[in-house]
């Protein structure tokens, strides 16, 4: 029998694994009992320890492997005569660990950090636990005086069971969040409203960057209700549409509920299993009973290793080598069964103790582009600190215990917006650009030292005078009758969960600010905070949701110099589409879409457009605030790598007046609970949308010629927005229709007569993202609540005489807006005061320099 089995056994032993969850190691002298090792009991429950099968067996296994006495005082005296780094070693070489993954967020006496287990094992990763994160947060910011909001709360964030509120609502979470502070400090989070909520959240994390998430289920923890634990509490969640493709693993072999979470990962795709903890802490037979329940209905792809191993260097050893002996006894009682062959029992080897993991955790890509000290491509070197930033909501005292992992690179970049952490290798980054837009859409920032924004500027942010939000695209003072000068200051605060590593300039970091009159009372001008505003009326009045896209269509243009005079021309002459466009441009969009995938932009297409030297970049859909930071992201990308190539990327409208024009097109759709209800159920509705989406997209037709104001914010927008130019020069609507200001897109893979989203196509690139977005959600709300009917679609090229025009000037718009009370109640008085005062000053000043656009492309 042995024989026959023979192949198998040594495929077990000597496969290099890969352990997914585990803990950090503590200092010989740490104050935590050394009985540990072998069980989660505390206090006077531990003392029962070394009467358990477990306990027993283990150090038996760890006495044979120190050559000493077979006793606990016998292996404590091994231990202390020769040391933790050598003790450590030989556990690491008999483990055989490839790569190791650690939660370092149990607190324990005199725990070693990350960076020590990397002598031990040639990748490791860090996981960091959301729980523990937000109440580090809660604590450092009340010990700071911060006034605490949800809101605050979230943004720098970004159970009772495993029954989790999908719909918990933020007026619950709120209450929750008062709830814990009341508690005081240190924070320990029990409420299950601010639970739910923070498990969700880090979910639409996890779904926006396709990250896997880790959740405890089972035993694991003396203060856990176990009978919640069930992993089937989580159907909830796995049946939420919203989060449907969020890939997850159940911990801990569920046990005692290990068929139950074999059947979960046998009926949902995104359900991965782990049984890390179950072995080495169960019986053997409890061991192989609980593998062999997780593999009856479970798919072997989807079985994983770990050892969860924690503060000893005993417990990675054990871990692994009862792992490897249980899956030996397990796949060979599979193949004298009938269940497997030999070479399928073979393959699940390398599947449970590596592939799997390496696929679900993608950690052959992250070590394809790890940096070794010489500059080498090496395999073997360690993945600095951060090349796994695992998200962990662990609600410990309510066995909810989720973790998301993200790689990135020591020597890479990491993702920028709603980015758990950006965890680049901070030692050599010199300074940190904190990036606002202001009111007239130009980008700004104000850069600091590494060490200052880390000792200061990330928690206190750094002062901005009340100007800053009066400027106009000619002059960088105040404009009149914005109510905004010099006097006064604000803290432009930056949003952690957007900083990120440039990838243009790899020894800076990026990150976007909001503006914050003092700790806990954002300001009424913040742009940002305007768009939050409507959102959150928005998702209380009606549950909804906006998702959006834009398209970056803008001019690569080259110096010239001809007489002693210098001018910038089109880089090229190819026309709309044209392969020759693409293929003159390409080095510079290769670099350009580099860039954006390493901050975790999606891109969806790319093309030459019809201007001489123009070209589009559509950007893929997200959540509305998310699709505003990537927007600011892809111009600042653009114009970077432009640059670098000597050429000068513009987003201006019309920067010549004899060119084509450049827009933002920006397409929006609504959506409930992760489901599209902009699009109709089914395509006998009027005109392809639902009642919800008519209603909102006429709000927003209603209001355009206010909505202006925002989206074509200079005179020179005007000049774009002509008829026959495919901009939307008239007050219509149309399906698929490009010259129809707003049309209705049916894009591939919607079915026939049904329409996703509409577009607006009179937005151009020297909008504030976020007071454009500001102002469209704001008109989708009033036609919400007036319930507004869309009139007839325009399915023809619109002429003069039927239709009424758009406004043709920027002074047209603003006499719009002034006129508009819905907008002023929706985005408030004085911001649109500040607004319409940048934009009068806009029109004055254009109006007496005639050429003056022609310097716009240095701004814009």
């Amino acid at each position: 029998m042995e024989e026959k089995y023979a192949a198998l056994r040594e495929a077990v032993e000597k496969v290099e694994i890969v352990d997914a969850h585990a803990h950090n190691i503590v200092a010989l002298h740490s104050t935590v009992p050394f009985l540990n090792c072998f069980s989660e009991a505390t206090g006077d429950a531990l003392s029962f320890a070394p009467h358990t099968l477990s306990f027993k067996r283990c150090l038996r296994d760890v006495s044979e492997l120190y050559g000493s006495e077979s006793s606990l005082h016998g292996v404590e005296q091994y231990r202390n005569s020769t040391g933790l780094e050598r003790i450590s070693a030989t556990c690491f070489q008999a483990a055989r660990i490839s790569t190791l993954l650690i939660d370092d967020g149990i607190e324990a006496d005199k725990k070693l950090d990350i960076e020590w287990h990397c002598k031990y094992v040639p990748n490791t990763g860090r996981i960091l636990r959301i729980e523990r994160l937000a109440e580090q947060i809660l604590d450092d910011g009340s010990a700071d005086g911060i006034t605490w909001t949800l809101d605050i709360f979230t943004r720098i964030f970004l159970g009772n069971g495993l029954k989790i509120n999908t719909n918990v609502t933020v007026k619950e979470a709120q209450d929750g969040l008062a709830d814990v502070l009341r508690a005081g400090t240190p924070v320990h989070i029990m409420n299950k409203h601010l639970i739910d909520y923070i498990f969700m959240r880090s979910l639409e994390v996890a779904l926006s960057f396709d990250l896997p998430v880790q959740i405890h289920t089972g035993f694991g923890d003396k203060d856990l209700d176990l009978r919640l634990c069930n992993p089937l509490h989580l159907r909830s969640v796995l049946e939420d549409e919203r989060y449907s493709k969020c890939r997850i693993v159940l911990l801990h072999a569920s046990y005692p509920f290990s068929k139950e979470a074999s059947y979960l990962a046998s009926v949902y795709s995104q359900v991965f299993l782990d049984f890390g903890l179950a072995v080495p802490k169960l019986s053997v037979h409890g061991m192989i009973t609980s593998v062999k329940e997780l593999l009856e209905l479970a798919p072997i792809k989807k079985v994983m290793f770990s050892t969860d191993a924690c503060m000893f260097p005993e417990s990675f050893y054990l871990g692994s080598k009862k792992a490897r002996e249980v899956v030996f006894s397990v796949l060979r009682d599979a193949c004298a069964d009938g269940d497997l062959s030999n070479s399928e029992a073979l393959e699940a080897v390398k599947d449970i103790f590596a592939d799997n993991a390496k696929q679900f955790y993608k950690l052959d890509a992250a070590a394809k582009f790890v940096i070794s000290a010489n500059g080498a491509s090496d395999h073997s070197s360690k993945l600095a600190n951060e090349i796994l930033d695992v998200v962990e909501s662990n609600a410990k005292h309510y066995n909810l215990n989720a973790s998301v992992n993200q790689i990135n690179l020591e020597n890479g970049t990491c993702p920028h917006s709603m980015k758990v952490a950006t965890q680049s290798s901070e030692q050599d980054v010199s300074f940190v650009r904190i990036i606002w837009v202001d009111t007239s859409g130009q980008h700004r920032c104000r850069v600091v030292q590494r060490k200052r924004f880390h000792d200061f500027v990330k928690t206190n942010g750094v002062g901005l005078t009340f100007a800053s939000m009066a400027m106009t695209s000619a002059a960088d003072g105040p404009a009149d009758g914005t109510n905004l000068s010099g006097v006064g200051e604000i803290r432009l605060l930056p949003d952690l969960s957007t900083k990120c590593r440039i990838p243009w300039a790899k020894q800076e970091e990026m990150v976007l600010a909001d503006m914050y009159l003092r700790p806990g009372e954002a300001w009424e001008y913040c742009p940002r905070e305007a768009l939050r505003r409507v959102l959150k009326v928005l998702k209380e009045e009606f549950n909804l949701e906006v998702n959006a896209g834009f398209e970056n269509e803008f001019f690569l243009l080259k110096k010239v110099s001809s007489e002693g005079k210098e001018d910038w021309v089109p880089f090229d002459t190819s026309s709309y589409c044209s392969t020759s466009a693409f293929d003159v441009a390409s080095p510079i969009l290769y670099e350009i879409i580099a860039a954006l995938e390493s901050l975790n932009i999606p891109v969806d297409q790319l093309h030459a457009e019809s201007g001489n030297g123009q070209y589009e970049i559509v950007m893929g859909y997200t959540a509305c605030s998310e699709a505003a930071d990537n927007l600011i992201f892809t111009r600042e990308a653009i114009r970077a790598v432009a640059r670098k190539h000597g050429l000068l990327a513009t987003f201006v409208p019309k920067y010549a007046l004899g060119e084509i024009g450049s827009g933002s097109h920006v397409h929006i759709s609504l959506s409930q609970n992760g489901k599209n209800v902009f699009m109709a159920s089914d395509e006998h509705s009027h005109y392809g949308m639902s009642k919800v989406g008519e209603e909102f997209m006429s709000g927003v037709l209603n209001h355009l010629p206010s909505i202006l104001a925002f989206t074509a914010p200079i005179p020179n927008s005007y000049d774009r927005l002509q008829p026959h130019m495919w901009s939307g020069a008239y007050l219509c609507w149309g399906k698929e229709n490009k010259e129809a200001p707003l049309r209705t897109a049916c894009p591939p893979g919607i079915p026939d007569g049904l329409v996703s989203n509409f577009e607006i196509k009179a937005i151009d690139g020297c909008a504030n993202p976020y007071l454009a977005l500001s102002s469209i959600i704001a008109s989708g709300i009033d036609g919400l609540r007036r319930h507004l009917n869309l009139p007839e679609p325009i399915n023809e090229d619109p002429q003069d005489g039927k239709l009424q025009r758009l406004p043709q000037s920027l002074s047209e718009s603003v006499d719009a807006l002034e006129k508009d009370s819905a907008l002023e109640k929706l985005i408030g008085e004085k911001l649109l005061l500040a607004v319409k005062g940048v934009r009068k000053a806009e029109i004055n000043y254009y109006s007496q320099n005639k050429d003056a656009y022609k310097n716009l492309i240095y701004r814009y």
